[in-house]
């Protein structure tokens, strides 16, 4: 595999998932031993050519040599393009420039809330932006809700089906009744909150996949698929509490998600 000798990217350490891939880059030798660092220690000859306030956004890739820096996706595909030349056309495609820019600026605006860690004093923290998050919330609510609508027919007669939209409402309803009771104990959190909290919806309803593929061909009846339900909505629940520590917001969220969770399976039981 072709490494890129002479450049240093630069990632945020205190982000899971930005220390992951650049260590999957050196490990897999895209870039050499000494080709990641993070930009919370970067070298002092680095400094002069890195723009810091977009570096926190975007991805930073130094060439080392020229001072030359590139930013986000296009640090990303001068990578993939050194080690996989073949992809080269497909990179300088502006149409899939701009589509994966896009795709990249909806995680990195949301990272600090699809895999969270505590902030440390005097931490640089990626822009809020607002488009961004709503569409976070709105693919997570969309692919959380289809997935268990889909879940909903397997456990059916047991748990009423209802119709088609119900999870939808419900997972919406979710986040319109947790948003308020944010915005009354901790308005500054909400947005930061709402967005964990799906992170949490969708990671769970990605766990319920296996058993509806196991489930289906196995032709299983509706008993063991509640029963792995349960189980997820268990590791669901623990997770909120370790995000809501994370958040500095205590135990109110976790009793009121359980609470909207418990009055919405009385409401289908009794329809």
């Amino acid at each position: 595999m072709k490494t890129l000798a002479n450049h240093l990217i630069l990632y945020d350490a205190n982000c899971p998932m930005c220390n992951i891939y650049t260590s999957a880059f050196v490990k897999t030798k895209m870039l050499d031993a000494n080709g990641r660092k993070p930009y919370q220690e970067i070298p002092t000859d680095i400094c002069p050519y890195v723009d810091m306030k977009r570096a926190v956004n975007e991805i930073a890739l130094v060439n080392t040599e020229t001072g030359q820096v590139s930013y986000g996706v296009a640090s990303i595909f001068k990578i993939l393009g050194n080690t996989m030349p073949i992809f080269k056309p497909l990179f300088a495609l502006q149409p899939f420039i701009w589509l994966m820019s896009k795709v990249y600026a909806l995680v990195s605006y949301n990272r600090k809330v699809i895999i969270p860690a505590k902030a440390k004093a005097n931490e640089l923290l990626p822009d809020f932006k607002l488009h961004y998050r709503l569409i976070y919330l709105f693919l997570s609510w969309f692919v959380t809700a289809y997935i268990l609508t889909n879940y909903a027919k397997v456990i059916s007669p047991e748990i009423p089906f209802g119709n088609d939209y119900r999870e939808y409402f419900i997972c919406g309803g979710q986040i319109l009744f947790q948003g308020l009771v944010c915005l009354l104990y901790r308005p500054a959190k909400t947005w930061d909150y709402l967005a964990n909290m799906m992170t949490i919806s969708l990671a769970g309803s990605f766990l319920l996949l296996p058993m509806l593929w196991v489930g289906n061909a196995l032709n299983l009846n509706a008993l063991p698929y509640i029963a792995y339900f349960l189980l997820v909505a268990g590791l669901m629940f623990l997770e909120h509490l370790r995000r809501s520590k994370i958040l500095g917001l205590g135990l109110l969220l976790s009793a009121s998600w359980v609470i909207y969770r418990l009055l919405v399976l009385g409401l289908i039981m009794v329809d």
